[in-house]
């Protein structure tokens, strides 16, 4: 079974799903605003991915892991932390979203990485014009001020308390409480310090300076509960524009599925990420 922890004597507490397995490591990082239970789907069952000792972790600011500043070279530290604590040698990295920008990083930080995952961590949907390739201008930045827009309504949503009806709907991990209100995790000042940092705005150049192997999965459908059509096909358009001749050691695939395909292609993912574990290197 799945064994729970919080490390401490670190910066921040950090929360911690140990998936078992007895194989090489490998440590899953959660996307903005998830926690350590979107691999959940993954059915790791506790013999992790294809019996590798697989581990999951809350993000700083996320779950239950303590809050902290934003700085992507503090979450790189938090991870290994973890690695340390765990004794889990030299990992391979698998993260969606904002984990995967982080797994990126984490290629640059060691060199010799085993190989990282980057599930659809390559860029906001919120990005610099000229990665809307193909959409007429006035379009595109009408379709990007409406984007925004819903950012900034979710990020205000954040930072006031939750009503019932919403608390409900909401997974326990991903909340806290401050003076007898209920509040969702991650709090408004850190979606604002990751949304503006131009790793998050964009991933994609830092895929060509790594040296060890690793698989890139790009959704082909747009993503759920934010505007889509023309911008988000523009987006891709972008994407695959981007990604074209990346080095070798970087293999992309893609998946019939949006932005969150950890839910609905679990198996799918799991069976891209195993094989890619199972690749001789």
């Amino acid at each position: 079974m799945p064994q729970d922890l919080v490390i401490t004597g670190h910066e921040i507490p950090l929360a911690v799903r140990d998936h078992g397995g007895t194989g090489p490591a490998v440590v899953l990082l959660h996307g903005l605003g998830g926690t350590l239970e979107a691999w959940d789907p993954l059915d790791l069952d506790g013999q992790g991915l294809d019996g590798h000792r697989t581990v999951a972790m809350d993000l700083r600011g996320h779950g239950l892991s303590g809050d902290g500043p934003w700085d992507w070279a503090k979450a790189l530290d938090d991870v290994e932390a973890v690695v340390r604590h765990l004794d889990l040698g030299n990992p391979t990295v698998v993260g969606h979203s904002l984990g995967g920008m982080l797994a990126t990083q984490w290629a640059l930080r060691h060199r010799e990485c085993p190989g990282i995952v980057n599930l659809d961590g390559l860029r906001s949907a919120e990005s610099d014009p000229g990665n809307y390739p193909g959409m007429d201008p006035a379009a595109r930045d009408q379709e990007l001020a409406r984007l925004r827009a819903t950012f900034d309504a979710q990020a205000a949503g954040v930072s006031r308390p939750l009503p019932d009806e919403l608390r409900a709907m909401m997974p326990p991990r991903s909340l806290t409480e401050r003076d007898g209100q209920v509040y969702a995790r991650p709090s408004a000042e850190l979606l604002a310090a990751v949304r503006y940092t131009p790793e998050f705005r964009d991933t994609v150049p830092l895929l060509r300076r790594i040296d060890c192997p690793a698989l890139v999965v790009v959704p082909t459908q747009d993503p759920p509960g934010m505007p889509g059509g023309e911008l988000m096909a523009a987006f891709r358009r972008g994407v695959r524009r981007d990604l074209a001749g990346l080095p070798a050691n970087v293999r992309v695939e893609e998946l019939e599925a949006s932005h969150a395909m950890l839910t609905e292609r679990p198996a799918a993912v799991a069976e891209l990420v195993t094989a890619f574990l199972r690749a001789p290197r």
